[in-house]
């Protein structure tokens, strides 16, 4: 008997004040077919009691009655459960279930489209221009071991842990912080950044494309000297083959035409001082910039089942350019002297912390992570996706990249070095002096030079489109999920505008002074700013959400929780990690330069800003979010840290335990308080949310009460 009585003793008190009509009236602008206070009450009663007990008939007419005062009395004595209504997005006028809902965010169309779109992300320009010089300066040989000791405690793990929170919650780096809407902000962050990055890293194709067109020739145009825009420091290799070693030239002292035509024609820096004085804009970069911009938008159209499509050619293409120059390379005359070079092991490096920050930044900057683009990608993933199998093909197929890279990169070096007659590390570089000056004075003296140097660009170029591909659809995705009901259905023509609005900041670029302001981008937008991001974001998913929930999470797309090698990279060595790079960013600072060129003090000021930027990003979106709470202070923030109701898979049918009838317009009450706090926009609504909230509360812990001491509460 006391389990029919007991549970309407707990609502007696609260059904008393609203028939007695001592509480807030907010239920009439909610609900405007209920006129009654306690005809709502009812409602609430009969679906959250007799939809969870078994009450006799005598106690269900008494619910029914007091939902439906008028009908209750010829309503058979049989428990008939009465549907909640569900509250309407706000473009339904009539207040009835309106048609218009959120589009589809739609998911990969095919088994290998999330895989290859992770492979062509992670694998970039940052594996063939910065990985093996990297590897030479730092040990040689000896930089795997840290490299890969790395991967382990920072890569690996941070790398399961994003793809994991965007398949679990099938949203983007915004809306995924329903995790904890206290720390929105550190998604804020995260769209800074990779906005300034897309900005300068179409800059790099826009280059790529210059040099790609240029290869169209039959004699490269950087290959001799002699043309306006040489000095006559200009020194052609051709020169120094056909000299002898008493040559009285001083090689140091000179410039090779592949340099010369790097800065002085393509950029044309000449024409500027300093980063304040951007000169002209260069239309042939501004062109090749607009025709960067276009495939990008033509690819991502569709969102990802269009670029899900193309990264089956720009994901692997690659290799197969790859292997053509790993093949041709180490073929060539001096190709072992490169090699050598770039693996003869130096132990001793491995006692120096340097190197072993070396190998952390590496797998860092290499895997993406913290960009959001990993979160994004797996946002559109089934629910069951393997994703544990992913993360281990993408972070290890990536390093083995890096180390073919090398081999294709040094197996060059080694040929070039002996042509000219210097050692190899005077010919090495990294980054941009890698791709366009080494690499293409490389391939003038190989036989059929052109189609060599189109097939080394257009290789950059589909490393380049793949990353740029994870960064647009990061941003868009972040504000379309904000967005659902306005800006899905007009994806497209959202995409075109932040191409257009992406397009006209890097404007500046295309100028004579462009490259300053690029290498002020590289050395800014993405470094402490960014760990501060995947630092914050690896603390509050495992202390602040918690470990044993994100397991369960894990546990109910995978049907496995992750092993103590995961749990103990997350709570501890990730983050240790991360800061000690932070720390050593900080230490280690340097002021940006490019060549002889040392910034000014504003610019270096603007460099720093723009890192700090994405940092406060964290507290601003900590205050906004207190502040829609109520109550005390610590009563806002603990309300605001905590997951919100939408949380959780984004199916009805992938939900279970604690996610079981927590979505908008499931048969429960809480669905519709969070219906409420997401479109009513009225305090009285967040009011009722919370109350609601803190009555289940309190009936749960009066029902483990019950269940300890074995007598009823009424």
């Amino acid at each position: 008997m006391w389990d029919h009585i007991y549970p309407f003793c707990l609502l007696r008190g609260r059904a008393g004040q609203w028939l007695r009509g001592e509480t807030e009236s907010c239920w009439d602008r909610v609900f405007p077919r209920h006129r009654c206070q306690c005809c709502h009450l009812g409602s609430q009663i009969h679906s959250r009691v007799l939809g969870t007990s078994s009450l006799s008939p005598i106690l269900h007419s008494l619910c029914l009655f007091l939902a439906h005062p008028l009908s209750a009395l010829s309503h058979p004595l049989v428990p008939q459960p009465v549907p909640p209504d569900l509250l309407v997005s706000p473009s339904s006028q009539d207040g009835d279930l309106g048609s218009e809902c959120p589009e589809d965010r739609g998911t990969w169309t095919g088994r290998l489209d999330f895989l290859l779109s992770c492979i062509g992300y992670c694998v970039g320009l940052g594996n063939v221009w910065r990985f093996p010089y990297r590897a030479y300066t730092n040990g040689g040989g000896a930089f795997l071991v840290p490299y890969f000791i790395m991967l382990a405690i920072c890569g690996i793990p941070i790398f399961f842990m994003e793809l994991s929170l965007g398949q679990f919650s099938s949203l983007g780096p915004l809306a995924v912080w329903k995790i904890s809407p206290l720390f929105k902000g550190v998604g804020m962050g995260t769209i800074l950044i990779v906005s300034l990055v897309a900005i300068y890293y179409n800059m790099i194709i826009a280059y790529v494309l210059f040099y790609l067109f240029a290869s169209l020739t039959s004699d490269l145009p950087w290959q001799h000297c002699g043309n306006w825009w040489n000095t006559e420091l200009c020194l052609d290799h051709h020169v120094i083959r056909a000299g002898n070693s008493s040559l009285p030239v001083n090689i140091s002292n000179t410039v090779s035409p592949s340099e010369e035509y790097w800065s002085r024609y393509v950029l044309h820096i000449q024409g500027s001082s300093g980063i304040g004085d951007p000169g002209r804009i260069r239309w042939n970069l501004c062109l090749c910039l607009l025709l960067s911009w276009t495939i990008v938008y033509l690819c991502i159209l569709k969102g990802v089942k269009s670029s899900g499509k193309v990264v089956y050619f720009t994901a692997t293409f690659p290799y197969l350019i790859l292997v053509m120059l790993l093949i041709r390379g180490v073929t060539l005359e001096g190709a072992w002297k490169g090699i050598q070079f770039y693996l003869t092991p130096q132990f001793d490096h491995l006692l120096s912390s340097k190197v072993w920050i070396e190998a952390a930044l590496q797998i860092f900057y290499s895997l993406g992570v913290g960009f959001g683009g990993l979160l994004t990608f797996a946002s559109y993933n089934t629910f069951h996706q393997n994703i544990y199998r992913d993360t281990f093909i993408v972070t290890l197929g990536n390093a083995i990249t890096s180390i073919l890279a090398g081999f294709a990169i040094f197996s060059v070096l080694g040929y070039m070095s002996q042509e000219l007659g210097v050692p190899v590390n005077q010919v090495a570089k990294a980054g941009p002096g890698l791709a366009f000056v080494v690499y293409p004075q490389a391939m003038t003296m190989l036989p059929l030079s052109p189609f060599w140097s189109f097939m080394f660009f257009f290789m950059l170029l589909t490393l380049g489109l793949d990353s740029q591909f994870a960064f647009m659809e990061t941003i868009v995705t972040a504000v379309t999920d904000e967005f659902p009901y306005y800006l899905r259905p007009k994806k497209a023509s959202f995409s075109a505008l932040i191409c257009i609005a992406l397009f006209l900041m890097g404007l500046i670029l295309t100028t004579e002074g462009g490259m300053y302001w690029l290498v002020l981008l590289d050395d800014y937008s993405a470094g402490f700013g960014l760990m501060v991001v995947v630092i914050t974001t690896c603390l509050v998913v495992t202390r602040v959400y918690g470990m044993k929930r994100f397991c369960r999470d894990i546990q109910m797309m995978l049907g496995f929780k992750p092993g103590p090698y995961f749990r103990a990279c997350w709570m501890v060595l990730s983050p240790a990690t991360m800061m000690a790079l932070l720390v050593y960013n900080i230490v280690k600072y340097q002021p940006s330069e490019y060549g002889n060129y040392q910034f000014p003090t504003w610019a270096e000021a603007l460099g720093i800003l723009m890192g700090v930027l994405s940092c406060l990003m964290i507290p601003m979106g900590m205050v906004v979010a207190v502040l829609q709470e109520e109550g005390t202070l610590w009563e806002r923030v603990q309300q605001a840290s905590r997951p919100a109701m939408g949380w959780g898979p984004a199916l009805e049918e992938n939900r279970s335990g604690a996610y079981v009838g927590s979505l908008a317009g499931s048969q429960s009450p809480k669905p519709l308080m969070v219906h409420m706090r997401k479109y009513g926009g009225i305090t009285s609504y967040e009011n009722t949310a919370i109350e609601v909230d803190r009555e289940m509360e309190e009936e749960e812990e009066e029902e483990r009460w019950r269940g300890g001491e074995g007598v009823p509460v009424c």
